[in-house]
């Protein structure tokens, strides 16, 4: 691995870490009949990856649902609303997402900041080597 691949692997586990936050974002505020068909918030479990000793990047494991509860609110006037008049609003906490979100696009843009430190010290080396 070079550094070319461990950014390039750093960005792409954070750009799934991006559209997971998206797609949390998107579902949030939404409501439903049951608690069992509400939306839980995803999160992308990152694993180390590790080729040579001192080298390591990182890569997405999988993606899994958290454990967070829908919220039950008393609402008879939706049209989703159960027997009792309850819906169930997404588990979903916006503010959390939000800092999510700012943190996964520093976290990328150090990342791009990475790839063109190297590629201006390798156009450097080039030069001076005319």
């Amino acid at each position: 691995m070079n550094v070319f691949d461990i950014a390039g692997r750093a960005m792409s586990a954070q750009l799934v870490r991006l559209n997971a936050t998206a797609s949390n974002m998107a579902n949030a505020g939404n409501v439903t009949g049951s608690a069992g068909e509400a939306y839980r918030a995803i999160k992308p479990v990152f694993e180390s990856v590790t080729d040579t000793p001192g080298v390591s990047t990182v890569k997405v494991k999988n993606v899994v649902t958290t454990n967070a509860q829908p919220t039950k609110r008393h609402d008879p006037n939706h049209p989703l609303a159960d027997a009792n008049g309850d819906v169930w609003e997404a588990a979903v906490d916006e503010n959390a997402e939000l800092v999510d979100m700012i943190e996964t696009a520093r976290m990328y843009q150090n990342n791009v900041q990475v790839l063109n430190t190297a590629k201006s010290l390798m156009m450097e080396t080039i030069r001076i080597g005319k």
